[in-house]
């Protein structure tokens, strides 16, 4: 069957066997078409601009920048363009961050490639879908306690870099940073910032 407008789909995994793989798999639907493929958050965007698919499927964690942060500018620069997101990192705080980009699917890497096809094509038609494991997970689990800027301080602590490296990288004087790291560790009941950062990626809230 010859299908006169397929959904044009971009790809970005940087797993390149698990991309090459879904490209293949997806290529075999007569109503999608692969225009893009990309291996981190960065190149993605460019491939997003130059294709503009109709249907972006992210891995949540890639290279330069996460499939939710992704989904947030291409929010704002290609707005006719669906987001769904794909990982084996399903935490209820990053599906909640990824709601609140806008992104219109969020499932783990473990569907079938039939079902993934039957999902792009609800999220194409403007629809929703979110695993429903995912979800139950997120409503029980609470809000992350956690503010933005929090969020940011703590994400850009954890390689261990050190306050003054932080503050530069967020802008911010380095007792603005001080004051960040004390707060979210007050806040998770831990000891340290490394133990709020652990906690705080377990929990998908960075």
């Amino acid at each position: 069957m010859t299908v006169p407008w397929p959904v044009r789909l971009l790809l970005a995994d940087d797993e390149h066997l698990i991309r090459g793989a879904l490209a293949a798999l997806l290529s075999l639907e007569d109503d999608l078409l692969v225009v893009a493929e990309a291996a981190s958050g960065p190149e993605a965007l460019a491939m997003a601009r130059a294709h503009a698919p109709d249907v972006a499927v992210l891995d949540l964690q890639m290279p330069g920048a996460d499939g939710v942060k992704v989904a947030t500018s291409l929010r704002a620069e290609l707005p006719g363009c669906r987001v769904l997101i794909v990982t084996s990192h399903g935490r209820p705080g990053h599906l909640k961050r990824a709601l609140a980009a806008g992104v219109r699917g969020f499932v783990p890497k473990t569907v079938s490639a039939q079902r993934l096809a039957e999902i792009i094509r609800t999220v194409h038609a403007g629809n929703r879908y979110v695993d429903p494991e995912l979800a139950a997970d997120a409503i029980s689990s609470g809000d992350s306690p956690l503010t933005a800027r929090e969020a940011e301080v703590l994400d850009l602590a954890a390689d261990g870099a050190p306050v003054a490296e932080i503050a530069e990288r967020a802008a911010l004087s380095p007792g603005t940073v001080r004051n960040y790291l004390s707060s979210a560790v007050t806040k998770l009941g831990v000891e340290n910032r490394h133990a709020a950062v652990r906690l705080a990626r377990e929990r998908g809230w960075v």
